[in-house]
């Protein structure tokens, strides 16, 4: 595992290449995604912008397959989702 330094000076450990600070990268998608999703972690988060996931409700466009299918998101990401869905009243795609 390498010890990594991003621009903001934070010390991270990767098993890979990524560059992507997992501290950095947690800020921004708690700023992006708020207090509405459940805290599912930087890489899945990362994984629902990336398809233009920015609201509860725009997982109803999608279903749990194609979220697996993304780079970074798994299952504990999908049942924390699942259930803020299920309060909702809203479900994945069929």
């Amino acid at each position: 595992m390498a010890t990594k330094i991003c621009s903001n000076g934070h010390k991270f450990e990767k098993t890979s290449d990524c560059p992507v600070c997992p501290i950095c990268s947690s800020k921004e998608m708690q700023e992006k995604f708020g207090a509405e999703f459940p805290k599912i972690g930087a890489p899945a988060s990362r994984a629902l912008d990336s398809i233009g996931i920015s609201h509860m409700a725009d997982l109803a466009k999608v279903t749990e397959q194609e979220l697996l299918d993304l780079h970074g998101f798994g299952p504990k990401a999908l049942e924390l989702l699942r259930h803020k869905l299920r309060e909702m009243g809203i479900s994945f795609k069929k």
